[in-house]
């Protein structure tokens, strides 16, 4: 299997890396394919929502992935908070299923697209790097290492990608206990009250499987991180 970040293709600007590599994809790109732009003017995370940021203020990633981890959504946020404390002085940690958060607020996000019955993926990856203004709509909740790290002890855009694929490489390798292991160490939410779209209560962990574990009135449930939108309640 090819390593990740190779062959790479970099744009100045595009409305989307994950568009690009999808395109990539069915072109035959082969596995660990790496997509990046200084700038994005369609960026988007999870559930529709877009990703804004100034160019060249942000990490803007897309992997193509042909042999895909069943945990994927997993390892790549313990992956990107590994990555994060190599390059800044921060302690990240998870919002489920894969916000990245640092004290309390949103540094990176992860949007995974695909076909797994056709054996692939596109992993990609946003982290708030130089970005120092948010819009009105983010502000209190969005963060940079810009930020939280001193300006003295902060890498670059291209210093962060490199540290992100080399930690995805290790953990999409790693095996299933080990990793999940990993992410419950970083569980932001765990003992958390949250609330969803049907209901409340208060996060217990995941399982095995990744679903996010919630004691509510009626019992404990397992949230798919595809059907719920999570709030903190």
């Amino acid at each position: 299997m090819s390593p990740l970040g190779l062959p790479r293709a970099h744009h100045r600007s595009t409305d989307s890396t994950n568009e690009r590599a999808k395109a990539l994809v069915r072109a035959g790109a082969p596995h660990g394919t790496l997509v990046t732009a200084d700038e994005q003017t369609a960026g988007r995370g999870r559930q529709g929502r877009a990703w804004t940021a100034p160019p060249r203020a942000a990490v803007l990633m897309s992997l193509v992935l042909r042999d895909v981890y069943a945990l994927l959504p997993l390892a790549a946020a313990v992956a990107v908070c590994e990555a994060t404390e190599e390059v800044a002085p921060v302690s990240a940690r998870v919002k489920w299923p894969n916000d990245v958060w640092v004290e309390g607020r949103k540094l990176a996000g992860i949007l995974i697209e695909g076909r797994p019955q056709e054996g692939w993926a596109v992993l990609g990856i946003g982290l708030n790097v130089a970005t120092t203004e948010f819009p009105d709509e983010l502000r209190g909740i969005a963060t940079s290492l810009a930020i939280e790290a001193p300006a003295r002890e902060l890498r670059g855009c291209g210093a962060v990608v490199e540290a992100i694929v080399a930690s995805l490489e290790r953990w999409l390798a790693a095996e299933a206990s080990e990793m999940l292991e990993a992410w419950r160490a970083r569980d932001a939410l765990l003992g958390s009250e949250v609330a969803w779209a049907d209901g409340a209560g208060r996060s217990a962990g995941i399982d095995d499987a990744g679903a996010l574990l919630v004691d509510t009135p009626g019992g404990r449930v397992a949230l798919d991180a595809g059907e719920v939108h999570l709030q903190r309640a």
